[in-house]
């Protein structure tokens, strides 16, 4: 049997699809299992020890996409795939996967697009209370797959050697040796989820000054490079003789941002794609939500690992499409205080020593 998932576009999406994989790998063991991604989520899935291939197909636009469409449709139907899910959605998934000619494709119930699957599931509303990857695993319904846990669930990224070495390269340049290691991720891909860099400079100060031994690793991603070059020097004039705990690594690739994340004792950041990376790691983890829910994009992993939802609680406009910002100053953002923020840091770096402790006994005793 040939099995074909398709999931365009957004990292953090891709990344809610990956407990799919080991849920169809154990109801279907024999299976080729393929994944259908674009370029910049391809790392998350790389190397995944249920896929047996993976299938990129580039983002272009005009008569170039048509071109490539036309292609990866000719290619999809040659692969002879058995089954196809669409774990997307929009048009260009839907065409391709009715394209692929598989005899049975399974997708949301959509106007204008139904027609193109030959099983439907009823799509939750985007603003609906209920987990991403619970949304996404209600397609496996019809495949009499039982419901998900975050347990034996959880998000997978597998390590990429070569982007370990090079945070830790990164990491030895920056001086960066001892002392508790924070990542924090400074941007997002629209403005409903960007904390406002100020606060993010009070922030990191005042976890400074509350332990300088502390080192904090400031990134940002392609939508706003040069953001945590902004705010690393902002942190940086107002530490003075601290600045050093605060280096400059700057932008990061998908696995170098998983690999920081792990390599740190709490990963501090809004709802973006890094966020969910960093979730497929056991790291304590410092969620900034604004327009989203903490029912809907919190970290999906075994509770066991620490993670903690900054937010504003009882705004009339939260949650919300991300569209238009009704009352117009983004305060489901602005009204975290960076003490909100500071304070969860510090559990989670609580919890990290507590951890480790507890796990040094366990050893000492073994």
């Amino acid at each position: 049997m040939k099995i074909l998932l398709v999931r365009l576009r957004l990292i953090g999406d891709v990344t809610f699809t990956t407990p799919l994989l080991g849920a169809l790998r154990r109801r279907f063991p024999d299976a080729h299992l393929a994944y259908l991604v674009e370029p910049v989520a391809e790392p998350v899935v790389r190397g995944n020890p249920h896929l047996d291939q993976i299938i990129v197909t580039p983002r272009r636009r005009g008569l170039a996409r048509l071109r490539d469409d036309l292609a990866l449709a000719w290619r999809l139907r040659r692969g002879a795939f058995d089954l196809v899910l669409d774990l997307h959605g929009g048009p260009r998934s839907a065409w391709l996967t009715w394209a692929s000619g598989a005899p049975r494709r399974i997708g949301y119930t959509i106007a204008g697009r139904s027609w193109m699957y030959t099983d439907v599931v009823q799509r939750a509303p985007d603003l609906t209370p209920r987990h991403s990857v619970r949304n996404q695993w209600d397609l496996l319904s019809p495949l009499g797959i039982e419901a998900p846990s975050p347990e034996r669930d959880p998000l997978e990224m597998v390590e990429d050697p070569e982007a370990a070495a090079s945070i830790l390269t990164r990491l030895q340049d920056a001086g960066i040796a001892a002392g508790p290691l924070v990542a924090v991720h400074v941007s997002a891909g629209n403005p409903f989820r960007r904390w406002p860099e100020s606060a993010f400079v009070d922030m990191v100060c005042a976890l400074v000054r509350r332990d300088p031994r502390r080192r904090v690793a400031l990134f940002s991603g392609p939508s706003d490079a040069d953001a945590a070059r902004r705010i690393t020097k902002a942190v940086q004039a107002r530490l003075g003789d601290l600045a050093d705990a605060v280096p400059f690594l700057g932008h990061l690739g998908i696995g170098e941002i998983r690999a920081l994340a792990a390599a740190s004792a709490v990963y501090i950041g809004g709802d973006s794609g890094p966020l969910h990376i960093a979730s497929t790691t056991t790291t304590p983890i410092v969620a900034l939500l604004g327009p989203t829910l903490a029912e809907r994009s919190m970290p999906w992993r075994d509770p066991r690992w620490f993670a903690e939802a900054v937010q504003v609680e009882g705004l009339a406009c939260r949650p919300c499409h991300q569209r238009t910002c009704v009352p117009g100053d983004f305060r489901c953002l602005t009204g975290i205080a960076p003490e909100q923020v500071v304070a969860a840091a510090e559990r989670a770096l609580a919890y990290t020593v507590s951890n480790k402790t507890s796990n040094e006994t366990k050893a000492m005793h073994a």
